[in-house]
């Protein structure tokens, strides 16, 4: 494509002329719109805030539209922007596929996945996963690396994982281009209880039941907010009596008679003075997701860790 010439307007282009998509100065844009600021864009991207700059000025040079608007000290997308990620999704995408269909065409069963996980969901799934690939697949490497569920997306969109375990409380939307999420399981929620409590042995124990208890969870996050929206579908809204994040702390005040908690199955563990009771007709449940990059779900190394998650997950997803 030939340059504008000496007086021409910016922009200016001639019928039938193509426009210059670069990959990664649309990478750049992607990341500015997801991270919301040059300085944050460059951090993701291990560059300069001068060389984002410079890379995006020359992408709206070689598109021919302006990409950027000034909104105070900080910079926006304009429309013309958003309407070229919104193709440039698609692009992305088709190379996602692109490179799984390559992968599996040279590395055959043999390849790498990362997986992201929050921490009831590493010795719960993913390692049960791991060893049975490692029987199945031995070729195929799985590295894990641990992670807060509403940070496993942020891994994924970076392209530091290839594969992120996270709740369904914290996954994006359906429409959200970048992502494919993949229900995997519905987690019990079961009541720690002290063992010398009145319900500790009442049968047909529900969750209504507890409405007047003191009660025991994070002050914030995931499970906080699962505790309580929990509660407030058993009609009642639950008094924290403690807070606290960790199941070991959690368990420790329920064995000492501070208060009850909702505890995740996958999370359950045996602690002495605790008893942990099944809920009735209102069992409450966590759903489990898994997500990858959009194009990457038909990747054979994905495909086999998602099958290995499958297998090994106690209980499926609801319908």
């Amino acid at each position: 494509m030939r340059a504008n010439d000496p007086g021409e307007p910016f922009g200016q282009r001639y019928e039938g002329e193509r426009h210059d998509w670069d990959i990664k100065k649309l990478h750049i844009l992607r990341t500015l719109r997801d991270r919301g600021t040059v300085t944050a864009t460059a951090e993701a991207l291990l560059m300069t805030p001068s060389a984002v700059s410079q890379q995006l000025t020359n992408l709206a040079k070689q598109l021919g539209v302006p990409l950027l608007e000034a909104d105070g000290r900080r910079v926006r997308l304009t429309d013309a922007a958003h309407l070229v990620l919104r193709h440039a999704e698609a692009v992305f995408a088709q190379l996602e596929r692109a490179d799984a269909e390559l992968a599996g065409y040279l590395r055959g069963e043999a390849g790498r996945v990362r997986v992201g996980a929050f921490s009831t969901a590493v010795p719960a799934l993913v390692v049960p996963a791991v060893l049975r690939l490692r029987r199945s697949h031995p070729g195929l490497e799985v590295r894990v690396r641990e992670a807060e569920a509403a940070e496993a997306y942020e891994l994924l969109s970076a392209g530091s994982v290839d594969l992120a375990l996270s709740l369904a409380a914290h996954a994006p939307s359906a429409r959200d281009p970048r992502f494919t999420v993949v229900p995997l399981l519905a987690d019990p929620l079961d009541v720690a209880l002290p063992a010398g409590h009145p319900l500790a042995s009442s049968p047909g124990l529900r969750l209504a039941d507890l409405a007047g208890e003191p009660w025991i969870f994070g002050g914030s996050g995931p499970w906080s907010q699962i505790t309580t929206a929990a509660c407030e579908a058993a009609g009642f809204v639950p008094e924290q009596a403690h807070s606290a994040a960790g199941w070991t702390a959690i368990l420790a005040m329920v064995s000492a008679g501070m208060g009850v908690a909702l505890v995740p199955r996958l999370a359950a563990a045996r602690r002495e003075g605790v008893v942990m009771r099944e809920l009735g007709a209102d069992r409450p449940y966590r759903h489990v997701v898994a997500a990858v990059r959009r194009g990457a779900e038909g990747g054979a190394g994905v495909g086999r860790v998602l099958s290995a998650l499958r297998e090994v997950s106690p209980t499926p997803p609801l319908p």
